[in-house]
């Protein structure tokens, strides 16, 4: 059976750059301008990509939002609804807390298109994130430790799976497994690799929360452990998580 991937979108707008800056404002995206695609300003979420262009046979508003809702999914619901309140609202359902971790919303963009931005309570989401393609996997001595230090400390949503497991979220598609294993030894080798937008200020931040970055032998590493790529790679740095595992944050 062939795989079909969904991976973008087109809003046609009178004002496509007006509306992908809407866009980029309520989910802190860039706009980016593709001179291979007639010069569509386009943003991107999460590998999904939104698409912005002017067509003759499209004007006006969009006078049938409810026949197409654009859903996205957002870590943090009720920061998202602020910056759309800052644009302002035009809310066919304003954001509610349906209980447990789960917010809803729907709300018009500026051309009259429905915008649904959701956020699934953890107990739902490990239901869907049972592997259905290949994914990696790595052990760990205490599941808890473990837990709290890929959550709290390098801000990724970290779900409980069933069989003792933990599925630590990359992105909507695609959830690595976290198992525990009393006598783990770690490898010697970087294990997860983070690109970040900002790595100085993302080693600044993981220092505050009390993480000690790796240095190596060969590498020049900086004062803060960053290891300059120039023009043979990314900058990247190195810590460990708590059972010792390797990750690499590195500038996109």
């Amino acid at each position: 059976m062939a795989t079909a991937t969904i991976s973008s979108m087109l809003l046609s707008s009178d004002d496509p750059k007006r509306l992908a800056r809407w866009y980029a404002a309520v989910f802190e995206a860039e706009i980016q301008t593709d001179p291979d695609a007639a010069g569509y300003e386009i943003i991107e979420l999460d590998g999904f990509y939104i698409m912005f262009d002017k067509r003759d046979d499209v004007s006006g508003p969009n006078t049938g939002g409810a026949r197409a809702i654009l859903n996205v999914e957002v870590d943090d619901p009720l920061a998202t609804a602020a910056r759309i309140d800052e644009l302002g609202a035009d809310w066919i359902s304003p954001l509610e807390d349906k209980g447990g971790g789960t917010y809803f919303g729907t709300v018009k963009d500026p051309d009259g298109n429905w915008l649904q931005i959701v956020r699934l309570a953890d107990e739902f989401e490990a239901q869907m994130s049972n592997p259905t393609s290949p994914c990696s996997g790595f052990a760990v001595r205490d599941l808890d430790a473990a837990e709290a230090f890929y959550r709290d400390v390098l801000g990724m949503r970290v779900l409980r799976l069933p069989m003792g497991l933990l599925g630590v979220r990359i992105n909507r598609s695609t959830t690595v497994l976290v198992y525990p294993k009393p006598d783990h030894e770690p490898a010697t080798f970087t294990i997860l690799n983070i690109p970040v937008d900002d790595l100085e200020h993302t080693v600044d931040d993981l220092v505050a929360k009390g993480v000690e970055f790796l240095r190596y032998d060969g590498f020049d590493q900086d004062e803060r452990g960053i290891a300059r790529g120039g023009d043979r790679g990314p900058d990247v740095a190195w810590c460990s998580d708590p059972s010792g595992n390797v990750i690499a944050v590195a500038a996109k």
